[in-house]
């Protein structure tokens, strides 16, 4: 789902980051506005880390692809939209500048793709129709945020000049529309977990409640220690798409853990990789969970 560097033309790429910098001021804007307090800020961290550890397990959909939890939708129904734009998008950076995953040139689409249209989608119909028909919402929700972000970021490589034969194209979506599906299932589960461990969490997420934290907290360290055995070692949509049309993964940078794995001098291939998991989730808690007190510093500014 991260588009890569090499993927996008100049004028898309610069474009789409000019965009994504006005839209993440107008989310922190709007969440400074939201009426919560300091009970909020440990919330934001454990979800930012357990959507970073759940989205670097890959399951297979099929035909030599892979796909993960994105989590928009399930960061809009706990945190609201505007915090969930913001979560969403420190995992985004933190992926592209710590681990290599996903373009730094391409941020911006990244950001915009996932944590700006793949949250206010994910929330749509839990907004509007989740108070009467809660788990149809929750996976509807879920399942066009996953398929709208795979079509932006198709549609962004159609504006780049990239040649895609339609079957390409056809065959692209029933991946994305594979990974939806999952998607949904995965959230409306998650979700009803979430609300057994604290009941009230999503309709009032201020109210987080220690219990769903620690659950959640340690849930994020087992999946982002372990987790990854199970994980598949096949490439993505996007992923798998570029060489079929002819454009390669180029990095603009040597990140800290490319490929999350920490240090070549540790001899165990788990072991970097768990390393690297655990100093990603501990970074996108701390980023999460600093950024919410200085939301609250500045609504009671």
């Amino acid at each position: 789902m991260h588009i890569p560097d090499n993927f996008l033309s100049p004028p898309v790429w610069v474009t789409l980051d000019a965009i994504a910098a006005p839209a993440l001021g107008l989310a922190v804007k709007r969440a400074a506005a939201r009426g919560w307090d300091e009970s909020r800020v440990p919330l934001l961290g454990v979800m930012g880390a357990f959507v970073f550890a759940a989205q670097m397990i890959n399951f297979p959909v099929g035909m030599g692809t892979s796909a993960h939890l994105v989590g928009g939708a399930l960061l809009a129904c706990t945190l609201g939209p505007a915090p969930a734009i913001l979560v969403m998008s420190v995992i985004i950076a933190i992926q592209a500048f710590v681990f290599q995953d996903g373009g730094v040139l391409a941020l911006g689409a990244n950001i915009l793709n996932m944590a700006v249209a793949g949250v206010l989608v994910g929330y749509g119909p839990f907004y509007l129709w989740g108070a009467t028909r809660r788990r149809a919402a929750i996976f509807t929700g879920a399942f066009f945020s996953v398929l709208v972000s795979g079509t932006l970021a198709l549609g962004e490589l159609l504006l780049s000049g990239v040649a895609m034969p339609r079957p390409l194209i056809v065959i692209s979506l029933a991946f994305f529309a594979a990974n939806a599906a999952v998607e949904g299932v995965i959230t409306v589960g998650v979700v009803q977990a979430i609300e057994k461990l604290k009941a009230g969490a999503v309709r009032q997420p201020e109210n987080s409640g220690r219990r769903l934290l620690y659950v959640f907290g340690a849930f994020a360290i087992a999946l982002a220690a372990v987790g990854f055995l199970l994980a598949s070692s096949a490439p993505d949509a996007i992923e798998r798409l570029g060489p079929q049309i002819g454009l390669n993964i180029r990095n603009w940078l040597h990140a800290p853990l490319a490929d999350y794995s920490a240090g070549s001098f540790i001899s165990s291939a788990w072991l970097r990789r768990a390393t690297a998991g655990l100093a990603g989730l501990l970074l996108i808690y701390s980023i999460c969970a600093a950024g919410a007190r200085w939301l609250l510093r500045r609504r009671s500014a």
